[in-house]
């Protein structure tokens, strides 16, 4: 018996170190692009033409690519603040609509519902470049057109079928005796809502934010379209003209510069939010 556990003790030890050493892998071959991108932006501005390998400086750590990158429009922290503005607005306006959405779509009744559920999932199948062109004008004669606000309205119309979808889910994986208990004690609707069922659904609006946050940061098409003036640009738009830079050479240091800049936020956000995120994916799409 002592000899048999033995065994069974070492073959678990060596699967155990190779599960890890295979997980390690993995893990080094993801983040090699972030550690490569990182240490290239803080090459000299004599070495962002070598080759990419090996990637650190090798005169020296330098600033000069975070410095021409600075130099672009109107500065990379009035276009971070543009991002910053459009993805926190479309954050809070995303959940704030798919919450009370899904809250009814969950738990009231009224005419045409799964219909009218059925046609917000729909929207999901209409490509966003056919709808660009109607939008543009829609904003044009509402006099939002660019605008910070107008394009925030853009990707908060984008995001909402998928949130509100999110949402319901969320919302229909909650027992129904729990809001009971809550009417008998005497919560009502909003109270209902904030105190009793936001918590519980807690995961499901981490999810929708994190989703509503990224695409809203990094997306680049309707940006380009709605925006005309360089003070209004949001980040990604500023990368295509430090990617096409001046007369037609390319500075690699400042590309690899703002990339950083636009990848940091989104790390940050996600692994603040990922316990949620994970346990919100899950509910949805359990339910």
């Amino acid at each position: 018996m002592t000899a048999r556990r033995t065994i069974r003790s070492r073959r678990n030890a060596r699967r155990n170190t190779a599960f890890h050493a295979a997980g390690a892998a993995v893990v080094l071959f993801f983040l090699a692009p972030f550690a490569i991108m990182l240490m290239a932006s803080f090459r000299p501005r004599s070495e962002t033409a070598l080759p990419p390998l090996p990637p650190w400086p090798l005169s020296g750590v330098s600033v000069d690519a975070y410095r021409t990158l600075n130099g672009f429009g109107s500065g990379i922290w009035h276009h971070m603040f543009n991002s910053l503005f459009v993805a926190i607005a479309t954050v809070i306006m995303t959940v704030g609509i798919s919450l009370l959405a899904g809250y009814g779509f969950s738990r009231y009744r009224f005419p045409f519902k799964n219909a009218l559920f059925i046609l917000i999932i729909a929207t999901l199948m209409i490509p966003f470049q056919s709808i660009l062109t109607p939008l543009f004008i829609i904003l044009s004669r509402l006099g939002l057109n660019n605008s910070l606000i107008g394009l925030t309205l853009v990707y908060v119309t984008l995001q909402l079928p998928f949130s509100v979808f999110m949402m319901r889910n969320a919302f229909d994986a909650v027992p129904k005796e729990i809001e009971e208990a809550a009417r008998i004690d005497g919560a009502r609707d909003l109270r209902l809502l904030a105190r009793v069922l936001f918590p519980l659904v807690l995961p499901g609006v981490v999810t929708v934010a994190i989703f509503a946050f990224l695409n809203a940061w990094n997306e680049f098409f309707a940006a380009l379209v709605l925006l005309s003036s360089n003070d209004k640009f949001t980040l990604p738009v500023l990368m295509t003209a430090v990617r096409a830079s001046r007369m037609g050479a390319i500075d690699w240091g400042a590309v690899q510069a703002g990339v950083v800049v636009m990848v940091i936020p989104c790390l940050i956000v996600f692994l603040l939010l990922q316990r949620f995120y994970m346990r919100g994916l899950m509910a949805g799409a359990v339910k």
